[in-house]
C-alpha cells in the first residue's frame, strides 16, 4: 500500500526527521504536534492555549490530507504535568464537543517548555 506524506505551512514544520502526517489507505496518522503558532512561531504560556493551538495545527494537517477532526478515531496526548489535566481537557472539549474519539492522556517529559503534545489517527471520508 503506498503512503502519501502530508505537508502544510498552516502547522509548524517538523522539528526533526519526521513528517507532519502520512496517509496510508484510508487512514491519516499525524505526528505528535505542539502548540507553536505556525505564523508567529510563538508558544502560548497556558496549557489551555497550547492545547487549542495544538488542535488547530492538527486540524490543518488533517485538512491538507482531506479529512477533519470529526473523522478522528484515536487520540494520544501527553502532558508535562498531569495536574494540568482539567485545563487541557476543557480546551480539548471545545474541539470535540459530541461523541469524542477514544483518547489516552499521560504525563511525559516534553522538550522546550511544551506543556501538551497530541497525535491523532483519522479516517478519510
Amino acid at each position: 500500500m503506498p503512503r502519501r506524506v502530508i505537508r502544510t505551512d498552516k502547522a509548524p514544520p517538523p522539528g526533526g526527521a519526521y513528517s507532519q502526517a502520512v496517509v496510508a489507505g484510508n487512514l491519516v496518522f499525524t505526528a505528535g504536534m505542539v502548540g507553536v503558532d505556525p505564523v508567529s512561531k510563538k508558544l502560548p504560556e497556558s496549557v489551555g492555549e497550547q492545547t487549542r493551538q495544538t488542535l488547530r495545527n492538527l486540524r490543518a494537517a488533517l485538512r491538507e490530507a482531506g479529512t477533519d477532526l470529526q473523522n478522528v478515531v484515536s487520540v494520544s496526548a501527553f502532558l508535562s504535568d498531569i495536574n494540568d489535566f482539567d485545563a487541557y481537557n476543557s480546551a480539548y472539549r471545545e474541539f470535540f464537543v459530541n461523541d469524542p474519539p477514544p483518547r489516552t492522556t499521560v504525563q511525559a517529559t516534553l522538550a522546550r517548555g511544551y506543556k501538551v503534545e497530541i497525535s491523532l489517527v483519522a479516517i478519510l471520508p
